[in-house]
């Protein structure tokens, strides 16, 4: 194998193709990337079994086809150092050089037909879904994701899809964030795919995917990329029972003053609680070492006796921050019960703290 290569076009590859990489056990096969060159294309291909990438391009001048793997991260720190221009690979006695102007360098190789097979989407079922809606659910969900909890199905997110619509859903046990698209399909499925799965989906999609799926995997394909994730194997919560079915008090309240109102509490205290008065709402601290924070805003409520809820700040921030409307719905019942954060098709039911 022999190839040139524009140093911006292999190390912006190679970025992406970090977070596939084994990187604790350098002696894996995962650890590599694995370079495949035919007479007009590259191909190279990434994972850590859980999750695979692999990316084509055209834009190489190819001098002889070939095969090699060589350890990712290492490359990668090796192209950054290089100055722009084009980067010389070859393969010489079961190693890969790299050059560039009076800068060499060598990397072992594995053994390339080691390197693990990619599931092909050929022959695959289809899930037919806008790209671009895809991508703003998962983003909306991903905060409410749990990431270390031993029932692993939690520690992913649920694509639920019904013949008119789907919903996306994700739980840490402290809230439930649920997003609904309408969307037709001739199956119903329900797949969980895990955390580190959904952040790198992204990353790397924007539009014109296709989705396929099997009873392991799940693989995105587009023009230039195709990425796989293995499912997680579990039954996700029944998370329709946990949305409140009957809203004693809803208010539409303004996005932009309510992250000013709970980020200067947040200097002192994560934990807020808010007072909804009839014509004004506060934030308090609440925090054990007797250092204090509050601020206030003047809001018709509506509320004709006094209303507080105690909440951990990081969820409603995170909702917030998801949503691009300058307001926002809150439904509440009771101070120490759930209370669901609204905007359009993304809802976000959070479990109060106890005071």
């Amino acid at each position: 194998m022999k190839i040139n290569i524009s140093k911006s076009i292999l190390e912006n590859i190679l970025i992406h193709a970090g977070p596939f990489l084994e990187k604790k056990d350098t002696s894996q096969i995962t650890s590599h990337v694995y370079l495949n060159v035919t007479d007009s294309k590259l191909t190279l291909r990434a994972t850590d079994f859980e999750i695979g990438y692999e990316v084509v391009t055209d834009k190489i001048n190819v001098i002889a086809q070939g095969s090699v793997t060589a350890n990712g991260k290492k490359l990668l720190d090796i192209v950054r150092i290089l100055k722009e221009g084009d980067i010389n690979l070859e393969v010489k006695n079961e190693m890969l050089y790299i050059s560039q102007s009076h800068s060499n360098f060598k990397l072992p190789a594995f053994s390339h037909n080691e390197f693990p097979e990619f599931p092909s989407y050929e022959g695959k079922s289809r899930i037919s879904i806008n790209s671009h809606l895809l991508i703003d659910s998962l983003k909306k969900i991903t905060p409410a994701i749990d990431s270390n909890n031993p029932k692993f199905e939690l520690n992913g997110a649920l694509i639920d899809i019904k013949q008119n619509f789907i919903n996306f859903a994700s739980t840490d046990t402290r809230r439930l964030a649920v997003v609904t698209i309408q969307n037709e399909s001739s199956n119903e499925l329900s797949i969980i795919l895990p955390r580190k799965a959904i952040v790198e989906i992204q990353k790397l999609f924007f539009d014109n995917i296709e989705l396929y799926y099997d009873q392991t995997n799940l693989i995105i394909h587009s023009d230039q990329y195709t990425f796989f994730t293995k499912l997680i194997n579990g039954k996700f919560p029944e998370y329709s029972r946990i949305i409140p079915k009957e809203i004693a008090n809803e208010l539409i309240l303004p996005k932009a003053v309510m992250i000013e109102s709970i980020k200067q509490i947040t200097t002192i205290s994560t934990d807020v609680k808010i007072t909804f008065l009839n014509d004004l709402i506060t934030f308090e601290s609440l925090s054990d070492d007797n250092i204090e924070a509050k601020t206030e805003i003047g809001f018709n409520t509506g509320f004709s006796t006094l209303f507080t809820i105690a909440i951990n700040s990081r969820y409603l921030l995170d909702f917030l921050n998801s949503i691009n409307n300058s307001e926002f719905s809150i439904g509440l019942n009771e101070g120490n019960l759930p209370f669901i954060l609204s905007d359009d098709n993304f809802k976000t039911v959070v479990m109060p703290i106890v005071i």
